[in-house]
């Protein structure tokens, strides 16, 4: 993995690639966490006395859509960086090749969106080199694009002979890693949300890792009805049935402990203001359906996060997203933030998990939260991202 740290950026135009994809309502940005874990990496080649052309896509436009344009971010970008950021009209046109052409030492260029142009997503080669005519050098540090074999991740890095993994990008590897790779043992995942169809690859792949399995959520339904139990109206994949019966019967010959729920909360409507009930799980009623772990089931759980040194967390273990299903996925994270603090590496990662850490105050007090959702799923399935061998190749 070649890395910035040891290399002088003096004097060199560096071409980053950033995950600038923040969420936006009314042109304000509501989460800058994505602008600032790309800072690091900035103040680095600036420091050094070279400059920095951002480049990044913002949403999903179909063409030029001034709903998408980095000028709606671009005082945030000013505002997080604490800089001075100068802005391009285009991404490849006469603007933006002038002013990354007449672009000085210690100067910041943003590019305009790059999905404006659809070659970007088909990963267009002639696309990519223009691109890469602005620069010295070519810096990754969008871990969150780094599973899409676009021209600005998969493609612009051939034409450099200088390029780098960023801070950030550098991390969530390494994060992973240490999971998957060098985890300090017993190593624990812990997989939630509501289907178990998405989550297949993942099992099959950290199974030859992990010594436990804590599956909870709506995914652990389809388990316990495989199982022969009665999950009332829960949420349940019956195709996928088979698939969990074949994974509870290789996890005992791997002597991997699968964990699965003993008691949930439960309610007859799907919302926050149903009247609820706490039943064994496999004795749920016809007309109610599983929201939350139930007491028991959390403090089982309690007991295998604090016993284990190595934690991965991806998926929710109840409808958190409810004031009043939200206690199993709450107390989840606070057993994983009190094991961290006693030594435990934890990993976070996946929408629902990130979500739910920061909805709960968390993000300090677990060892890394992932930027990337899918990038960080293909990545625990054993996938070589495209981003990421284009940086090694």
């Amino acid at each position: 993995m070649k890395t910035i740290d040891k290399f002088d950026f003096n004097k060199k135009k560096v071409i980053i690639r950033v995950d600038f994809n923040v969420p936006i309502e009314n042109n304000i940005v509501t989460d800058n966490s994505r602008i600032l874990a790309a800072k690091n990496t900035i103040d680095k080649v600036l420091d050094d006395g070279g400059s920095c052309i951002l480049i990044s896509h913002l949403g999903r436009p179909k063409g030029f859509d001034i709903n998408f344009s980095m000028s709606i971010i671009h005082s945030e970008v000013e505002k997080v960086l604490s800089r001075k950021v100068i802005l391009s009209k285009d991404v490849i046109g006469e603007d933006a090749l002038n002013k990354s052409n007449n672009l000085l030492q210690g100067q910041i260029l943003l590019i305009e969106n790059l999905r404006f142009h659809p070659e970007e997503v088909s990963g267009e080669i002639n696309f990519a080199k223009k691109l890469s005519s602005m620069a010295d050098c070519y810096i990754n540090d969008a871990f969150g694009t780094a599973h899409r074999a676009h021209a600005s991740t998969a493609v612009i890095a051939q034409f450099f002979k200088e390029k780098f993994f960023g801070l950030l990008l550098q991390k969530e590897v390494n994060s992973i890693d240490k999971v998957m790779k060098n985890g300090e043992k017993p190593i624990l995942a812990i997989l939630g949300g509501a289907k178990i169809s998405s989550k297949i690859p993942i099992v099959n792949n950290i199974i030859d890792v992990v010594d436990h399995i804590i599956i909870g959520g709506g995914m652990s339904f389809t388990f316990i009805k495989a199982l022969g139990g009665k999950i009332g109206s829960s949420i349940c994949e019956d195709e996928m049935m088979p698939i969990a019966l074949k994974i509870l019967k290789t996890a005992k010959n791997k002597n991997v402990k699968i964990h699965l729920p003993s008691d949930v909360i439960c309610s007859k409507e799907f919302s926050n203001e149903s009247e609820s009930k706490t039943f064994e799980i496999s004795n749920i009623p016809n007309d109610f359906q599983g929201m939350d772990a139930g007491r028991k089931t959390i403090e089982n759980f309690y007991e295998i996060v604090i016993k284990s040194k190595t934690i991965l967390w991806n998926g929710p273990v109840g409808v958190f997203e409810f004031s009043n299903f939200s206690n199993g996925t709450k107390q989840l994270g606070n057993a994983i933030a009190k094991s961290t603090a006693e030594g435990a590496f934890s990993l976070v990662g996946g929408g629902d998990s990130v979500a739910a850490v920061k909805k709960f105050g968390l993000q300090s007090k677990v060892s890394y939260v992932s930027t990337g959702g899918g990038a960080m799923l293909e990545s625990l399935e054993g996938k070589i991202l495209p981003g990421i061998k284009a940086l090694q190749n």
